[in-house]
């Protein structure tokens, strides 16, 4: 018997092949093809935050996403130059590049220098960071003097420093150039704002992405997966195309955190689909 759900399938799929077809038969000439986004899939770290390297790597290899940010449970803040090169060649043997580290959170200047040194050791031009208020002046000193890019992540409405995107945009405008947005998506909507507005809005000061969705535009969102919550995803996706957005879109799966794998693979899948579809 033919379920609703394959009867779908293949009534799109002859649609599609109809096309094509008609196509073909009009122009023999014409060929599809599909413009490679400057955009890239990754996971944010602390979606692993219950698992070891080789757990994580696994998975990653299991929903083919080949960009992580690097967080420090993996990879130690005072790891010696032997480990940071051991830890690459373990990535590289899964197809992962470590692109940025964090979040790291800081309090002191003495942090801030911490930061910046490990990032550097690592290899990584992408640092994302909490701050302070009153170190941003110094943040901003020491993107100049590393030429390291710094992205502050939002946290939501219990974040009392950095609620939402127009809240880092506002006080990082006027720094240099190398200073901007980790931009969690999610957190941002949980603030009740317009998460597909925002990114076109301050998308020259994204340098990252959390991928995520949530269960509701308040306090009480719940992460969830990213095809099943209150976020337009193939909305934020025409977004990302419109604005030129060339950094990673790193999922930070955070629902069943111990059990992770379905939910990451589900997600990857769906915004994959997304990517193709719109």
């Amino acid at each position: 018997m033919t379920s609703r759900r394959s009867f779908v399938k293949k009534g799109f799929a002859g649609l599609v092949a109809g096309s094509v077809l008609s196509m073909q038969e009009t122009n023999a000439d014409v060929v599809f093809e599909k413009k490679e986004d400057s955009f890239k899939l990754g996971i944010a770290g602390f979606s692993f935050v219950n698992f070891k390297l080789d757990e994580a790597l696994a998975m990653m290899k299991r929903t083919d996403v080949h960009h992580l940010c690097i967080k420090d449970f993996h990879l130690p803040y005072n790891s010696t130059a032997e480990q940071i090169t051991a830890f690459h060649e373990k990535l590289k043997e899964s197809g992962v590049t470590g692109y940025a580290v964090g979040p790291i959170y800081t309090k002191t200047h003495k942090d801030i220098d911490n930061a910046f040194d490990y990032a550097k050791r690592v290899g990584v031009k992408l640092i994302v960071g909490i701050p302070n208020h009153e170190d941003l002046a110094y943040v901003d000193q020491k993107v100049k003097e590393y030429d390291i890019k710094y992205a502050i992540h939002n946290h939501g409405p219990e974040d009392k420093l950095y609620p939402n995107a127009a809240s880092i945009h506002e006080l990082v405008k006027n720094l240099d150039p190398r200073v901007g947005i980790c931009f969690d998506m999610g957190h941002n909507k949980r603030d009740n704002q317009d998460s597909v507005a925002d990114l076109g809005k301050y998308a020259k000061r994204i340098f990252d992405l959390h991928l995520k969705n949530v269960t509701a535009a308040s306090k009480d969102g719940k992460a969830c997966e990213l095809g099943r919550g209150v976020i337009d995803i193939p909305a934020f996706v025409k977004m990302l195309r419109k604005s030129k957005y060339n950094g990673v879109c790193s999922l930070e799966y955070e629902k069943d955190m111990k059990d992770p794998l379905a939910g990451i693979a589900e997600s990857v899948g769906y915004f994959k689909g997304v990517c193709d579809a719109v």
